[in-house]
């Protein structure tokens, strides 16, 4: 979903995706409509062997990868192939490499860590190990395989690959297998998914595992501070990490008397985990947080003192610090987290507590973004193992912005070196530009939304900007809002805080909001501040008197479909009314991810975990009395976004929503396709609804046709989801979401403000002075409202174009149903390309 070519930001590198020249033959091998576009049914595992194997540490949505690996393999007829205990089951054999069946994986989507095992491998690691792995596969037949791991994992799987020949005339030699399957089996294929919570892998947004790893760390720091605000309590929290070498590989290549330089570029990367710690700091408002990327200046420890100090003296408390295990000074002195906590005690006295989350984070059901992200990498590692010929390099399936991507296995392993070698050699800031803008972002936005700086050192503009609430409430309005209010303070504006949105505003319900008015909002689901739908339109005049009454030179929105309609309604408002010429930004935030300009929006994600774990305690309700259809109704308007992505997150039969009509015969084939089902293991079903897909089909509409049409099969149940899906505490992504997203918004403003004061008054009439800030693709975008028009289907609420449609063949070929499936992003392998930061940037933060 990514322009090719183009600078992309990724959490670690920043690097441009390079399409390379397809070779003629290579079209060959799909079928490709009068459009161009390319559709893979025509591709074909028949013949083929595919074996999955999770290895290393274990992380939450292997599971999701395992199950969208083996369907997918079935489903285009190749033979799948469980192997158990990673890299050791491999080394062994025999019953530790089991041909996997559909119902095999049936019910290992919602449940974390690995279900095949996982082991580290010290066999596999000497070339007698990989000689034994090597005759087990050919034994089998299996010459296709899907690996699912950290660094160290996939860069074993490349390394045997590169012995296969080798392995296989050893074979030969020692009459373990004859000539003929030498030849046959002669290549190894190998494409490699990155689980892993820490999320340090270059070349993809996020590692299967990393936001469920999230999740777990803000479930505890949310429990965390009712008991520290109980106590007035300070506590230091240390996210588990790691600082591994795979010293066993490297001494491997040292063994094989390859050059210095080289072993250098294969070996894997000294890493410690990071990421973790920045983003759960940024969604949880921490005090203070230390990692190994930006070890804090000399004398830290009093300006931490002097922070959290402060911090009570404005009436908080608590305080939280986190760190990164792995922590360090300027000078390389560790940071641990009972120095911290002895330096707080011996300095301010407060009561001090320690809490070391440990495996914690590595445990519990995955989230609905790892499940998807699973399902899809999963999906297309088989998709690239059929595509693959002896010379294809061992590729990694990455995502980029909205889509998936494949990039060379070892290009991405010596990027991810880079960063630890920055460190190692002092280069603290180069390290965070290393770790790409996404991570230095998050860097920078955290710095400026913890650390107040003194009146006397803030600018002062002269200038009032209002924020306020728009629509249904929507989880991560709260941490918007929150982001807003503090950087306009630090950018030198009075904040104002509208409450019950356009209903609120023309009654003059505004008041000045302060830092320490938001502290501990970023947590908090709701809105604080009140949220009406009402829209402006009757009220302009009213409206227009408060802006004057209180200058109001600037305005953020944060809401829904009704906040874009509005900031439509001040921009066509301003003909008649000069208090509106003044710049205008709306920041996305609806459960129903409907607003046209951006692919997501606020509070969406935190609403897909409702839908998703609901889901899954029904699933479990059905266990035990089996043969039991559950209809599910979800909200979202005429948007199909909780239904679709919510049934893929949550292993769904059927979703049925607007974008997509549907007859009576396609509800009875689902009722044929459920009766096969029962037939089989896996006696239940789960079919999700939108709550406007069709105005006839209702839920009790098709919820008494399954019961009848199913009558002696199965028997069915229903359940209206309804408002849960809107409340609950925000997800991390969500919290960062509407951290960062409101933060850009802000910064805007303050440039808009400065290009627009002329003769002592702030005025703005152009198009580009009245925009909706949204994510399209992977970047943050600025969007005129007018130009968005066209975009609109407003009958129905809904972009008339939305990129997670495409989407919904997955959730169909996971579930058995024959489809057609566009795969015309897929199938090239991407290059990486690094782009060095400047010396002169070197010391930017």
């Amino acid at each position: 979903m990514h322009e090719r070519g183009k600078v992309l930001s990724f959490p670690f590198i920043s690097f441009s995706c390079q399409k390379p020249e397809t070779h003629p033959s290579h079209l060959n091998q799909h079928h490709w409509n009068p459009d161009n576009k390319k559709f893979f049914e025509s591709l074909s595992g028949a013949g083929k062997a595919i074996a999955v194997l999770t290895s290393g540490g274990d992380a939450q949505g292997m599971n999701a990868a395992v199950r969208a690996v083996v369907r997918m393999g079935i489903y285009v007829g190749a033979k799948v192939y469980f192997i158990h205990e990673g890299y050791q089951g491999m080394v062994d054999g025999g019953d530790n490499i089991k041909e996997a069946t559909w119902e095999s994986v049936s019910s290992m989507l919602q449940v974390g860590g690995t279900v095949i095992g996982s082991a580290r491998c010290k066999e596999f690691r000497a070339h007698e190990g990989r000689l034994k792995a090597a005759h087990n596969l050919v034994q089998r037949g299996i010459t296709n395989l899907c690996v699912i791991g950290g660094d160290g994992s996939l860069t074993g799987a490349n390394l045997f690959r590169e012995e296969w020949s080798g392995l296989l005339a050893e074979l030969v030699q020692q009459g373990l297998i004859d000539e003929e399957a030498s030849q046959k089996y002669s290549a190894l294929h190998i494409v490699g998914m990155v689980g892993s919570i820490d999320n340090d892998f270059c070349g993809t947004d996020m590692t299967i595992g990393t936001d469920s790893a999230l999740h777990r760390i803000i479930e505890v720091v949310d429990a965390i501070m009712t008991t520290a605000q109980s106590h007035q309590r300070t506590f230091v929290l240390e996210v588990m990490g790691r600082h591994l070498a795979n010293f066993g590989i490297l001494n491997t290549l040292k063994s094989r008397v390859i050059p210095a330089t080289q072993v250098t570029n294969v070996c894997v990367c000294v890493c410690v985990l990071r990421y973790l710690a920045l983003v759960s700091a940024l969604a949880c408002g921490a005090d203070w947080v230390l990692i190994p990327e930006m070890p804090p200046e000399d004398g830290w420890e009093e300006k931490m003192c002097q922070k959290l100090s402060a911090t009570r003296s404005r009436g908080s408390r608590l305080n939280i610090i986190i760190v990164a295990e792995g922590a360090t000074d300027r000078h390389g002195k560790a940071i641990t987290s009972s120095i911290v906590k002895d330096l707080v005690v011996s300095r301010l006295g407060f009561d001090t507590r320690v809490t070391i989350l440990g495996h914690v984070q590595r445990g519990g059901t995955p989230s609905a973004f790892d499940r998807i992200l699973a399902s899809r990498m999963g999906v297309e590692a088989v998709l690239a193992l059929l595509e693959t010929t002896a010379n294809t390099p061992a590729c990694v399936v990455s995502l980029c912005g909205n889509q998936s991507v494949r990039l060379p296995l070892m290009e991405c392993v010596q990027m991810t070196q880079e960063v630890q070698k920055a460190m190692d050699e002092g280069r603290f800031e180069e390290a965070v530009k290393l770790r790409g803008r996404s991570f230095e972002n998050n860097l920078k936005t955290y710095k400026l939304l913890a650390h107040r700086k003194p009146e006397s050192e803030l600018p002062h503009s002269n200038f009032n900007v209002a924020v306020l609430n728009v629509g249904a409430p929507a989880a991560g309005m709260n941490a918007a809002v929150r982001s807003a209010v503090r950087v306009g303070i630090s950018e030198g504006h009075k904040m104002f805080a509208v409450s019950d949105g356009f209903e609120g505003f023309h009654k003059g319900q505004i008041k000045e909001i302060k830092w320490a008015d938001v502290g501990g909002w970023t947590g908090q689901g709701g809105s604080l501040l009140g949220t009406k739908r009402t829209l402006p339109a009757k009220h302009m005049g009213k409206i227009a008197e408060q802006m004057r009454k209180y200058n109001i030179n600037a305005l953020l929105l944060v809401g829904g479909f009704e906040a874009y309609l509005g900031l439509m309604e001040l921009l066509e408002a301003r003909g008649k009314y000069d208090e509106f010429c003044v710049p205008m930004v709306m920041v996305p935030s609806t459960v129903s991810n409907n607003v046209p300009g951006s692919d997501l929006s606020i509070g969406a994600d935190t609403a897909l975990n409702a839908i998703t774990d609901t889901c899954d305690r029904i699933k479990q309700s059905a266990s035990g009395t089996k043969r039991r259809v559950f209809i599910i109704e979800t909200m979202g308007g005429y948007c199909g976004y909780l239904a679709s992505v919510g049934g893929l997150a949550a292993g769904a039969d059927a979703a049925y929503i607007y974008e997509e009509p549907f007859d009576i015969r396609d509800l009875q084939a689902n009722v044929e396709h459920l009766t096969q089902k029962m037939k089989t293991s896996i006696q239940r079903g789960l079919v999700l609804r939108n709550e406007n897909c069709n105005e006839n089909y209702t839920t009790d509409f098709i919820y008494q046709l399954y019961s009848e049409e199913g009558r002696g099969v199965f028997d069915c149940r229903k359940n209206v989801l309804g408002h849960m899906q809107q409340g609950g505490a925000p997800s991390p992504f969500d919290r960062n979401f509407g951290t960062k997203i409101a933060a850009k918004a802000m910064q805007w403003i303050s440039k808009k403000l400065a290009e627009t004061y002329r003769q002592g008054r702030v005025f703005a009439n152009t198009e580009d002075s009245a925009c909706l800030l949204g994510m399209r693709r992977r970047a943050l975008i600025f969007q005129p409202v007018v130009q968005l028009k066209a975009e609109t289907d407003f009958v129905h609420r809904i972009p008339k174009e939305q990129w997670w449609l495409k989407l919904r063949p997955l959730m169909k070929i996971l579930a058995k149903y024959r489809t057609s499936y566009d795969v015309s992003d897929s199938g090239q392998l991407e290059h990486v390309v690094h782009n060095r930061p400047k010396e002169s940037d070197a010391s930017a933060i």
